[in-house]
């Protein structure tokens, strides 16, 4: 018994739990249209919105802008860096990535989204297979299923309680008894409610109150004022803003003062408008509910499958309803209470999933809707503004080549193979999980899928020819092709190689160019799914517990290729490549190896530039440090050693002497310090000498890889016991140079100790000397 009434009380308790926690139901009750009318006053912008402005806020509120731009000059904006991973990434049962070339095609469309005749057209997104189109629109549509459940994508429509006693009393013929067996039970069926009136918490009495009959087109319940006295309406309710600017001169807005109510709400209206005599009363029975979206109810948002058959019967009735109204009204003809499946996504969103089998015939019946925004329904014409979205391969085009009017109604948003370096290094991270980055040595994941990317772009570019007039000078950074150029630049990043002429002349206008270009681009070449195909066999053979994977492992893997993968990477593009990772390499350990210090530079030039301006065997002090020099030719060379790179004999030593004494008298001195008031440090003589001397410090850096056995051979018995029996001073350069590699480049220990010994057996120092 016991546990019989702890179980009892458990049960209760989970159950009381619930009633507190499930709340959602409260926030889809109806309000008058009073406080509908409060709420518009209060949140105008969110309340007037069609399906167009509020898809397109959505975008908004999901999409999140950098203030980056692919250019150095952030006054040249040109392309903006959007963070699509809220919208197509977060919460997502299939993640899908947008490149930059991408957001900001999709992100321009949607802003067109809200102004001009966007209810005349369908929005298709035409795509090669494998680019992630069903992906990408089943994230899209999911996102906005969850934006218009929520308090920041509210929008409300129309359902009117018919309010049985009132409209009784106006006709005494009704007989009262009718009403009482009609009404006499409480029940809710496909657009309609049958309601009681509630007593001390419980339903009491035998009457039902009213008759409560959802617009079955969801419209905006502010649509039921007559037009003529909208924005009189709007002009008394909103406040002199902005937005009110906006609402009554942008056409944005003109379906608020234009658009009718739908024709069964418009016949409810009149009629209770006739019944009863007086507007007042009639708004009384109108209520405004939350627009509740549910994909899989097909509420507000319908999309089909190429497999699913049409229904027979596209027209429906609620024979039961009808009847109660024709009694409530006495009349047969007044209310006719008989709508399409449209009407379910009006305001709503409408998909095809492609363009095939029984989507053809969808595509076909939507032609007159799209151009005229009406569908026939037996006598009633019935007003559809949805936004219409659908997929298409390029073999499907030809299914609407016969409804050339048709052409004029289609908006096309490319979807093309990936095109950047970094989303395409996302689409793997998602895939195979975040750890596979922890089994590369840095940069040759990129490079995998730079491979990749060089499928699906031009070979040639008339852009690029036109800017770039002498590739060769790039041969360490890039492909002949400049194929790895565009890359970057489609990623958004302008290299850091690119020598200033070339950055300069890297206009709006040759990068709009340039960026026009990738739009014929991703049609072609890997697909994504051949591309994830390829990475798991290459993961998966090369992937090991004890070694990293580096560029030979890649150049390897893809040169044993004999069938498609291998045909579509250009010629000539793995060499370059892996000339490009090879001189990045060594670049990241000549700056891993060099050590200076700024202060002390800077303080070797100025005594250098006082030492010149005095006699040798002199003692002096120097006017910009306060040091007591010595001027000795030993002074002075152990300085030059760092200014000269070669021929140090005596002769060019003097020389150099002679430069600085003359630029620091004729112009330094007399001029730059005395007339233009600069520091020693502004002068063009000592940028001059501090950019020589960091120079011949950075060249000379690799010595040791070159000239030192002894510190080659550490570098390989790193972390090995015979590591312990290496000079102290080679040890430590070596921890140098390898907490520098990890600091620095984002190697791991293990990866520093495997790029250092892969410049060394494969001389790197002397490839590129």
């Amino acid at each position: 018994m016991e546990i019989e009434s702890s179980k009892e009380i458990s049960v209760d308790q989970t159950l009381d739990l619930l009633d507190k926690n499930i709340t959602d139901y409260q926030r889809l009750k109806p309000v008058p249209f009073e406080e509908f009318l409060n709420i518009l006053n209060a949140r105008p912008s969110r309340i007037l919105r069609n399906i167009f402005q509020a898809f397109h806020d959505m975008i908004k509120y999901y999409v999140d802008e950098s203030e980056e731009t692919i250019t150095r000059d952030i006054d040249r904006l040109t392309f903006t860096n959007y963070d699509c991973s809220r919208l197509f990434v977060e919460d997502s049962e299939n993640s899908y990535f947008t490149d930059m070339l991408f957001a900001n095609r999709f992100m321009k469309q949607m802003e067109y989204l809200r102004h001009g005749a966007q209810q005349n057209r369908i929005y298709i997104f035409y795509g090669p297979h494998g680019c992630g189109k069903s992906t990408f629109l089943n994230n899209l549509l999911n996102k906005f299923e969850k934006y218009a459940n929520t308090e920041e994508g509210l929008r409300y429509e129309i359902v009117w309680r018919l309010n049985i006693k009132k409209l009784q009393d106006k006709d005494k013929s009704l007989n009262v008894s009718t009403f009482e067996k009609l009404f006499n039970y409480v029940e809710q069926g496909e657009g309609t409610r049958f309601k009681r009136k509630p007593k001390e918490g419980l339903l009491a009495g035998t009457d039902a109150e009213y008759i409560e009959v959802p617009c079955i087109s969801h419209d905006n319940p502010f649509l039921v004022i007559p037009k003529n006295q909208r924005r009189i309406v709007l002009d008394e309710l909103i406040k002199n803003d902005e937005f009110k600017w906006r609402l009554f001169t942008e056409k944005e807005y003109e379906w608020v003062f234009k658009e009718d109510v739908c024709t069964i709400c418009s016949s409810i209206y009149h009629s209770l408008l006739e019944r009863l005599g007086n507007p007042k009363e009639v708004f009384k029975m109108l209520y405004a509910r939350p627009y509740y979206f549910n994909r899989r109810l097909g509420n507000g948002i319908s999309v089909f499958n190429p497999g699913d058959r049409p229904l027979k019967q596209n027209i429906v009735s609620n024979e039961m309803l009808q009847n109660r109204i024709n009694t409530l009204f006495q009349d047969s003809n007044v209310i006719n209470y008989l709508y399409s499946r449209f009407a379910k996504i009006n305001n709503g969103i409408y998909a095809l999933m492609d363009i095939k089998a029984h989507n053809i015939d969808r595509m076909v019946e939507l032609h007159n809707i799209i151009s005229e925004g009406l569908h026939k329904v037996e006598d009633i014409e019935e007003r559809v503004n949805s936004l219409f979205f659908a997929l298409m391969n390029p073999e499907d085009k030809r299914s609407i080549r016969d409804f050339p009017s048709f052409e004029d109604r289609i908006q096309y948003i490319d979807i093309p193979y990936v095109l950047d370096i970094k989303t395409e290094v996302k689409i793997y991270n998602n895939i195979f999980g975040r750890h596979i980055e922890g089994s590369f040595l840095p940069m040759v994941l990129e490079n995998f899928a730079r491979i990749i990317i060089c499928t699906r772009i031009g070979k040639k570019s008339q852009a690029l020819a036109e800017w770039i007039k002498d590739p060769a000078k790039y041969k360490n950074f890039c492909d002949e092709k400049l194929m790895l150029l565009k890359m970057e630049l489609f990623s958004g990043n302008v290299p850091k190689w690119l020598g200033e002429d070339d950055v300069k002349s890297l206009d709006n206008k040759m990068l709009k160019k340039i960026i026009s270009e990738s739009e014929i681009y991703g049609k072609e070449g890997l697909s994504g799914r051949e591309s994830i195909k390829i990475f798991d066999q290459f993961y998966s053979q090369y992937a090991k517990e004890d070694q990293l994977i580096n560029m030979p492992d890649l150049c390897t893997f893809f040169n044993k290729f004999d069938d498609q993968p291998k045909k579509v990477i250009p010629q000539g593009f793995l060499e370059s490549l892996l000339r490009m990772y090879d001189y990045c390499i060594l670049q990241q350990v000549k700056e891993s190896l060099y050590y200076y210090n700024e202060e002390q530079i800077a303080k070797d030039i100025k005594n250098y530039i006082s030492a010149v301006t005095n006699e040798l065997n002199s003692v002096v002090k120097c006017i910009f440090t306060k040091d007591e020099i010595h001027v000795t030719e030993e002074f002075l060379e152990s300085i030059e050693n760092r200014l000269l790179s070669e021929n140090m004999d005596k002769k060019r030593r003097q020389e150099l002497r002679n430069d600085v004494l003359r630029e620091y008298t004729t112009r330094a001195l007399s001029h730059e310090i005395m007339i233009e008031g600069k520091n020693i440090t502004e002068t063009r003589l000592f940028e001059s000498l501090y950019d020589r001397y960091v120079h011949n410090l950075k060249k000379r850096v690799l010595e040791p890889f070159i000239e030192n056995e002894n510190f080659r051979n550490a570098i390989k018995d790193y972390d090995t016991e015979k590591y312990k029996a290496h000079d102290k001073r080679i040890k430590k350069d070596v921890k140098f140079l390898l907490d520098n590699l990890s600091t620095k480049f984002g190697y791991t220990s293990q990866g520093a100790n495997e790029a250092c010994i892969y410049v060394i057996d494969n001389d790197l120092a002397n490839k590129f000397k």
